[in-house]
């Protein structure tokens, strides 16, 4: 096994932070002025906690454009006029529970008229009371409680499926797609029927799905029976993502520009996440699983784990180094003590919103000192202060730091990976090899008796490992094993329908995210994912084109959120369904480029993407719709939010980490892929976002990567080497650190594509083609049997007997000879 006493491991003991603390006190006033002089900002811990979605009125605010703040007041208005005229005198609030779902039962009924405008105007009325008739409400707290309720009342009518047929009957509207395909600029206007169904759909979807303390039986069961109705295929023989999947192929297609792709991403993302579940219900099956396999228990909680993790502060820049080098010869000049502080603790950019490539490419040298992040009071650079005072007394034991036991994760070793190590000893010090026998140490010395039992002890199996071995036993013997009983999970509901054209979704998926990223530029071919967006007579002043951009720019970053959390729970449920399912949506992302798309994405300056304050809270919903809209000024937009990172920016760029480790971990071909399009600086310069969760991933993605990126880049990035050590799984035999493992040898990385491949496309032929078992059929030979066999014929078969008797049989000629030659 391979050691690790030489890596850097810094600790930092209970002096050393006293001291330092006192040292920073004494040292403040200097830094500060030494931080006006310079500019520099040191990047913050971002109190982020990460989750399935935003909270419950973020989610629904993302949903509406500020261009469609003029709606809010239509869609009462035209409430208010048909309640008025079959309700009288009264409000919603004001009417029993048997009257209001009269009324419901009312405009359900007029929704199924001929008229096109009057259809749309009992879907505002509809839309008004799932918005919570917000009209008749004095708080946001009464906006959603009666949103909460209506909802609940509209699904238990039936307006879901009402909904549904009008929604298939727009997508299939040739006329509508026809129009907005010839014409030259695509506003609002054009989508406003889907936009007001999305509207409804979504809040619905969503407003179900959150579960509150307070639900009844009747709404349990009511949340239960939809998750169960939105998963199954109900909806012309498959389930509701599969319709709202095909909206986005139109889309991507150019044959339905007008469709309001946000709208339509937000709900499928949320119709995914409803009915195959969230993070945390996946690690429920997972753990179910596992115990059905009879697999050993998991060896911690990976939500927790994470969620209990620090922030480390990111490696130094080259200005930084050179500035330190500096400050240490004026220190010795002047023989004062010089206080040294690691990179990996405290860091300043110079110009936090300048993009620096060329400075990311180097890394600080090792023989600076280095620690870990749990210091209380760190310099924010190296300064020359005078001697400390003497120390102050020591703290009571209750308010000393406490650090960390250990490594945050346990350590996993594979099946394969023992094999190879006793398969090493065993060329080493017997000269011959036994296979995969794992048990059999006959012969080799007391050490590697030693090193296998601690490699056993941490022994993970996995449940793909199981999958993949039982479906080489169902390809080897397909006659003895019989059928596989597949259960009809949700997951293996939506994979089956999504097999034919899975290509294409994913295409669709990668061709929006790409027209989403704030890398992008415009081009004249890409597709128009502003169409939702617009406003039919483009701005004329100064502050509407501000509050225009601002809206442009939030549209694109809640597109990017909608895809990114979609695709990654997509390759979670898949790959705990069955690996070789994860494995063709993975194969799927990597021949679409979704590897250096996502590293395109990350190759802006991440900080300013993650505070980016797109969003005016005045006209997020429902604040706008209870409070008296302020008077907007150019200054006001200009100064955004008080919030110290943006939610749905940090939760993005999390979910795209993951799916690059998903699609990496294990696969030589697309590490290399990584190593090619450069990705390490890109990398090292999203650790400057001080999130435990986000720089996990980033050094997950480094790690893979070390043992081909050569000696000197390990040797500069130390710090960065540490920070993997620290926060990272280990395997325990893996040699990521140096580089002499067989996997950094040439690879024929097609040949794995290509095996990997052939594997997936067996599993599909065996699991989904009924018709490839026919040549398996037993065939019975026994005549008396054959024609023993009853046959099913029409009951007015015998009238025409003899006529068919004479077409079928009689008058075509036999050719005997024929026969005798084929046999």
């Amino acid at each position: 096994m391979q050691q690790t006493d030489d890596m850097e491991v810094p600790l930092l003991n209970d002096s050393n932070s006293n001291r330092q603390k006192s040292l920073a006190q004494e040292s403040d006033g200097f830094c500060h002025q030494l931080k006006d002089s310079e500019g520099s900002m040191e990047s913050p811990n971002l109190e982020f906690e990460y989750g399935d979605t935003d909270g419950f009125t973020a989610e629904l605010s993302e949903l509406y454009s500020y261009t469609e703040e003029p709606e809010f007041s239509l869609n009462r208005d035209y409430f208010e006029e048909d309640f008025k005229n079959h309700v009288k005198g009264r409000r919603w609030m004001e009417l029993s529970l048997e009257e209001q779902r009269a009324y419901v039962m009312r405009l359900l009924d007029a929704l199924e008229v001929t008229d096109r405008d009057k259809r749309l105007k009992v879907a505002r009325a509809i839309l008004y009371l799932a918005q919570g008739v917000f009209d008749e409400c004095d708080t946001e707290t009464d906006v959603l409680y009666w949103s909460r309720h209506n909802v609940f009342l509209l699904y238990d009518m039936g307006i879901f499926t009402a909904l549904l047929e009008l929604l298939s009957m727009e997508i299939d509207n040739n006329q509508a797609c026809s129009t907005a395909v010839r014409k030259p600029a695509i506003s609002l206007a054009d989508s406003t029927e889907l936009r007001v169904l999305l509207s409804i759909m979504y809040l619905m979807v969503e407003t179900i799905r959150v579960e509150v303390e307070g639900d009844g039986p009747e709404r349990k069961a009511a949340r239960e029976a939809f998750k169960t109705e939105l998963g199954s295929p109900l909806y012309n023989g498959e389930p509701f993502a599969l319709l709202l999947f095909t909206m986005v192929t139109k889309f991507c297609s150019m044959n339905a520009p007008h469709f309001p792709m946000k709208k339509v991403l937000l709900l499928l993302w949320k119709t995914i996440l409803f009915t195959l579940g969230g993070f945390e219900e996946l690690q429920e099956m997972k753990v179910k699983m596992r115990e059905q396999l009879n697999l050993p228990p998991l060896p911690e909680d990976s939500i927790k784990v994470v969620r209990n993790m620090r922030a480390a502060s990111p490696p130094a820049s080259a200005m930084e180094l050179i500035e330190q080098q500096q400050q240490q010869k004026r220190g010795r000049r002047s023989r004062r003590p010089l206080v040294k502080q690691d990179s990996l603790d405290t860091y300043n950019e110079r110009d936090p919103f300048k993009n620096d490539d060329a400075r990311d490419e180097e890394d600080d040298p090792e023989d600076v000192d280095s620690g870990i992040e749990g210091e209380v009071y760190p310099l924010d650079r190296d300064v020359i202060i005078q001697p400390p005072p003497p120390p102050p007394p020591l703290r009571p034991p209750t308010e000393r730091l406490s650090f960390p036991k250990g490594l945050p994760w346990a350590p996993k070793v594979r099946e394969k990976d023992i094999e190879h190590f006793l398969e090493t000893s065993r060329n080493k010090f017997i000269g011959f090899t036994l296979g995969n026998d794992i048990d059999t140490l006959v012969g080799l010395p007391r050490p590697i008796h030693e090193s296998v039992k601690t490699l056993k002890q941490h022994k993970y199996v996995s449940i793909a490992e199981v999958q993949i071995k039982r479906e080489e036993e169902l390809q080897q013997c397909p006659m003895t094993l019989g059928e596989e009983e597949v259960e009809e999970m949700p997951a293996e509901i939506l994979y089956l329908g999504m097999l034919p054209s899975l290509s294409q979704y994913v295409i669709a998926l990668l061709k929006l995210l790409l027209a989403a990223a704030p890398t992008s530029k415009a081009k004249t071919d890409s597709i128009n994912i502003l169409a939702d967006v617009l406003p039919e007579e483009m701005p004329i002043t100064v502050l509407q084109s501000m509050k225009l951009g601002i809206d442009v720019n939030r549209h694109k970053e809640i597109i990017v959120k909608a895809i990114s959390a979609l695709l990654l729970l997509l390759l979670k449920h898949f790959k705990l369904n069955h690996i070789y399912q994860f494995d063709y949506v993975a194969q799927h992302l990597v021949f679409a480029n979704c590897i250096p798309l996502i590293l395109k994405f990350f190759n802006q300056n991440i900080m300013s993407y993650i505070s980016a304050k797109n969003s005016i809270c005045a006209l997020d919903f429902p604040h706008c719709v209870v409070h008296e809209m302020p008077e907007l000024t150019a200054e006001s937009l200009e100064a955004g939010d008080s919030n110290q990172f943006c939610w749905r920016n940090l939760f993005s760029c999390i979910n795209l980490l993951r799916i690059l480790n998903k699609i990496t971990k294990w696969k030589h071909s697309r590490t290399m892929m990584l190593v090619v399009f450069k990705s390490a600086p890109i990398l090292k310069r999203a650790l400057k976002v001080k999130q435990a969760m986000m720089q996990l991933y980033v050094l997950k993605l480094l790690k893979i990567q070390t043992k081909y990126l050569g000696r000197q880049w390990r040797k500069s990035n130390m710090k960065t080497m540490s920070a993997i050590y620290q926060k990272v799984r280990h395997r325990l035999n893996d040699d990521w650190a140096y580089g002499n493992d067989i996997d950094a040898r040439p690879w024929d990385f097609q040949a794995e594509e290509c095996a990997l491949r052939e594997s997936i496309e067996k599993f599909n032929m065996r699991r989904y083609d009924k018709n490839q078992n026919s040549e398996f059929t037993p065939v019975d030979n026994c005549l008396q049997s054959v024609l023993g066999q009853r046959v099913d014929l029409p009951e007015d078969f015998h009238y025409s007997y003899e006529m068919w008797l004479e077409r079928e049989v009689f008058s075509q000629p036999i050719q005997w000879e024929g026969l005798l030659q084929a046999q």
